[in-house]
Protein backbone atom coordinates (compact mmCIF):
# COMPACT_ATOMS: atom_id res chain seq x y z
CA UNK A 1 0.00 0.00 0.00
CA UNK A 2 1.54 3.26 -1.19
CA UNK A 3 1.78 5.74 2.06
CA UNK A 4 -0.34 8.92 2.49
CA UNK A 5 2.02 12.23 2.60
CA UNK A 6 1.06 12.30 6.28
CA UNK A 7 2.10 8.58 7.15
CA UNK A 8 5.13 7.58 8.10
CA UNK A 9 6.77 4.25 9.04
CA UNK A 10 8.12 3.08 12.73
CA UNK A 11 9.59 -0.03 13.50
CA UNK A 12 8.81 -1.37 17.27
CA UNK A 13 12.21 -1.70 18.95
CA UNK A 14 10.75 -4.56 21.18
CA UNK A 15 8.62 -6.89 18.33
CA UNK A 16 10.20 -5.62 15.19
CA UNK A 17 6.78 -4.92 13.75
CA UNK A 18 6.22 -1.77 11.55
CA UNK A 19 3.28 0.79 12.91
CA UNK A 20 2.55 3.49 10.43
CA UNK A 21 1.27 6.50 11.60
CA UNK A 22 -1.02 9.07 10.39
CA UNK A 23 0.55 12.49 11.41
CA UNK A 24 -3.08 14.28 10.70
CA UNK A 25 -4.78 11.67 12.61
CA UNK A 26 -1.74 11.51 15.48
CA UNK A 27 -2.84 7.96 15.23
CA UNK A 28 -1.71 4.11 14.21
CA UNK A 29 -3.55 3.59 10.92
CA UNK A 30 -2.04 -0.01 10.43
CA UNK A 31 -0.11 -2.38 12.13
CA UNK A 32 2.16 -5.00 10.36
CA UNK A 33 3.26 -8.42 12.24
CA UNK A 34 7.19 -8.96 11.28
CA UNK A 35 7.68 -12.51 10.05
CA UNK A 36 8.88 -14.87 12.82
CA UNK A 37 11.19 -17.60 12.04
CA UNK A 38 9.63 -19.85 14.68
CA UNK A 39 6.06 -19.08 13.17
CA UNK A 40 4.13 -22.33 12.30
CA UNK A 41 3.23 -23.19 8.71
CA UNK A 42 -0.82 -24.28 7.68
CA UNK A 43 1.64 -27.56 6.19
CA UNK A 44 2.86 -28.60 9.30
CA UNK A 45 -0.79 -28.57 10.62
CA UNK A 46 -1.04 -32.42 9.93
CA UNK A 47 1.89 -33.45 11.79
CA UNK A 48 1.48 -31.27 15.00
CA UNK A 49 -1.89 -32.36 15.14
CA UNK A 50 -0.54 -36.18 14.87
CA UNK A 51 1.80 -35.43 17.85
CA UNK A 52 -0.65 -33.71 19.85
CA UNK A 53 -3.15 -36.80 19.34
CA UNK A 54 -0.23 -39.46 20.50
CA UNK A 55 0.52 -37.25 23.12
CA UNK A 56 -2.44 -37.08 24.53
CA UNK A 57 -3.19 -40.93 23.71
CA UNK A 58 0.79 -41.83 25.91
CA UNK A 59 -1.04 -39.24 28.99
CA UNK A 60 -4.89 -41.60 28.90
CA UNK A 61 -2.79 -44.75 28.75
CA UNK A 62 -0.33 -43.98 31.45
CA UNK A 63 -3.67 -42.45 33.88
CA UNK A 64 -5.22 -46.00 32.99
CA UNK A 65 -2.28 -48.01 34.14
CA UNK A 66 -1.80 -46.02 37.36
CA UNK A 67 -5.40 -46.34 37.98
CA UNK A 68 -5.15 -49.81 37.63
CA UNK A 69 -2.06 -50.21 39.97
CA UNK A 70 -4.36 -47.71 42.44
CA UNK A 71 -6.98 -49.99 43.38
CA UNK A 72 -4.39 -52.87 43.62
CA UNK A 73 -2.24 -50.62 46.43
CA UNK A 74 -5.38 -49.68 48.06
CA UNK A 75 -6.56 -53.35 47.96
CA UNK A 76 -3.05 -54.42 49.99
CA UNK A 77 -3.16 -51.19 51.88
CA UNK A 78 -6.89 -52.51 53.11
CA UNK A 79 -5.60 -56.60 53.52
CA UNK A 80 -2.61 -54.94 55.75
CA UNK A 81 -4.62 -52.56 57.78
CA UNK A 82 -7.29 -55.88 58.49
CA UNK A 83 -4.90 -58.33 59.27
CA UNK A 84 -3.11 -55.73 62.02
CA UNK A 85 -6.28 -55.16 63.67
CA UNK A 86 -7.37 -58.83 64.04
CA UNK A 87 -4.27 -59.30 65.53
CA UNK A 88 -4.06 -56.41 67.79
CA UNK A 89 -6.06 -57.39 71.51
CA UNK A 90 -9.77 -55.96 72.19
CA UNK A 91 -9.27 -53.68 75.01
CA UNK A 92 -11.44 -51.24 76.39
CA UNK A 93 -10.87 -47.68 75.73
CA UNK A 94 -10.40 -45.40 78.49
CA UNK A 95 -12.49 -42.92 79.39
CA UNK A 96 -11.76 -39.31 81.42
CA UNK A 97 -14.85 -40.68 84.16
CA UNK A 98 -13.10 -43.87 85.02
CA UNK A 99 -9.70 -42.32 86.16
CA UNK A 100 -11.79 -40.79 88.70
Amino acid sequence: MSLLGTEFHVTCPCCQSTLVVDQGLQRVVRHVEAERADKLKIDDAHDILAQEKARREALFEKSVVSERGRGDALAKRFEDALKQAREEPITKPTRDFDLD
